[in-house]
């Protein structure tokens, strides 16, 4: 059996971090009793709704187009996205000094779309159902000689997203779990590098929409799998396959991956709003979800949580939580 460098390392999370310094938010780890007796866990949330563009997002998409040469700035970058990494390689780029262009789906909630516009991007539509966004975005970064920023397929972006993990570990110490959302696979990619690698013990747990299992159906199945594109209300994980490069860190780091229903979902940004006072949307409350419902099984004593994002306009977020639309 070989042993090959995997293609992401806690040294590129730590390097990340150094370069994030000051221009991320460090975000805040919140307690709540009430959760703590409901898991049966001692929980530490890690919240990155308060992130630069309301999401993690922004640490990898920061990270990528910070390391692009001056020529690659001077062209200009592309990106697909369903909202939060449009929004984050938008404004990584206006900081950067460059220009961006973003495909986005047409469903895309309006809120994250206003907001890749108002960060001065560019946006391309398309149909998220019969549209292949990686064909198109390729083909529009290579007419326009545009460097391309995958949400996470990309080294330096997995890292980036990291370094949420690295700092809940730096800021409260050794977690025995750490818990955290699945779409592409790049946050909980990057997350536990950098907590197995300070602590090799340390579970990880992703959590994937019940309509969105394509990450749980591949570990369980050794390969990449596809599945039809999920309709779920998460659409930040609304993803059809895992990334190659994510997958295969995955598969060498997690321990488990649960499944979570959109009402759950709902129920859990309920409960951040009522008993935790903060926003959630709906990919970001899958972790706490998977908590709340005993998803995530028996837990050790002391469980690291990633909320991942908070980017939910007020209209949707009072039709989730309210009558359950």
């Amino acid at each position: 059996m070989t042993h090959s460098t995997p293609p992401v390392t806690l040294d590129d999370v730590r390097d990340a971090a150094a370069r994030l310094k000051g221009v991320a938010h460090r975000t805040p780890v919140l307690r709540s009793r009430t959760l703590d007796a409901l898991a049966g866990a001692e929980t530490l949330l890690k919240c990155e709704n308060f992130q630069r563009v309301g999401a993690f997002k922004f640490r990898g998409a920061y990270h990528a187009v910070s390391r692009l040469t001056p020529a690659q700035l001077a062209r200009g970058v592309a990106a697909y996205s369903s909202g939060n990494h449009a929004q984050a390689v938008a404004l990584a780029a206006r900081e950067l000094g460059t220009t961006a262009v973003i495909v986005m789906p047409e469903d895309a909630p309006p809120s994250k779309r206003d907001a890749t516009a108002a960060y001065g991007a560019e946006i391309v539509t398309y149909d998220r159902y019969t549209g292949d966004r990686v064909a198109l975005a390729e083909a529009l970064a290579a007419e326009r000689g545009l460097a391309l920023i995958p949400p996470y397929e990309h080294p330096h972006v997995i890292a980036g997203q990291g370094t949420a993990a690295l700092e809940l570990v730096e800021e409260t110490g050794e977690v025995d779990a750490l818990i955290a959302p699945v779409g592409g696979g790049g946050l909980i990619a990057g997350s536990a590098t950098a907590v197995k690698g300070l602590h090799p013990a340390t579970r990880v747990i992703g959590v994937e929409p019940e309509a969105g299992d394509d990450t749980k159906r591949s570990l369980e199945a050794g390969r990449r799998v596809a599945i039809e594109v999920p309709h779920t209300i998460a659409d930040g994980q609304a993803l059809h396959t895992p990334g190659e490069l994510t997958f295969s860190l995955n598969r060498r780091l997690l321990d488990e991956v649960v499944l979570v229903s959109d009402d759950e979902i709902r129920h859990a940004m309920r409960f951040a709003f009522e008993r935790l006072k903060i926003v959630l949307e709906p990919s970001g409350a899958t972790p706490l979800a998977a908590l709340l419902t005993g998803r995530a099984g028996r837990l050790p004593r002391r469980v690291g949580v990633i909320l991942s994002g908070g980017n939910i306009d007020a209209g949707r977020f009072a039709r989730l939580c309210g009558t359950g639309g």
